[in-house]
């Protein structure tokens, strides 16, 4: 199965704490800060990921606090932070217990990013430089 059919079935099959939080970080857009959910990226599949400003969102289970798990979510934040994007984490019982709390940390940390435009304003336009 490919990258974005798994996506697509993981959108249909989010865990509760992930419904709450997309729920919620679906209101920052009334903000310009549009977030995809269970989004393809690099081989990886972000929970959330606001494109334009970098900043994914994990929501974690337990499963990731075993050693093995933990190795891997810090190699997929290191590529991924390759990439220009910065990774949140926060686990399902804070979203349960602290949404409110997590909203406003997201939409802190998304204001406080460049947009990736202003990221990429040294590179060359896609249709060149100059004249030919």
């Amino acid at each position: 199965m490919g990258a974005t059919a798994r996506a697509r079935g993981l959108r249909t099959s989010m865990t509760p704490a992930e419904a709450r939080l997309w729920v919620r970080l679906r209101e920052l857009r009334r903000e310009g800060l549009h977030f995809r959910r269970q989004h393809p990226e690099r081989g990886y599949i972000l929970d959330f990921v606001c494109l334009d400003r970098g900043l994914i969102v994990e929501v974690d289970g337990g499963a990731h606090l075993d050693a093995d798990r933990a190795r891997k979510d810090r190699v997929r934040d290191a590529v991924l932070g390759r990439e220009g994007f910065v990774t949140m984490r926060v686990s399902n019982g804070d979203v349960k217990d602290r949404v409110d709390e997590i909203v406003r940390d997201v939409r802190m940390r998304c204001l406080a990013l460049p947009t990736r435009l202003a990221r990429c304003a040294n590179h060359p336009p896609p249709e060149g430089e100059g004249e030919v």
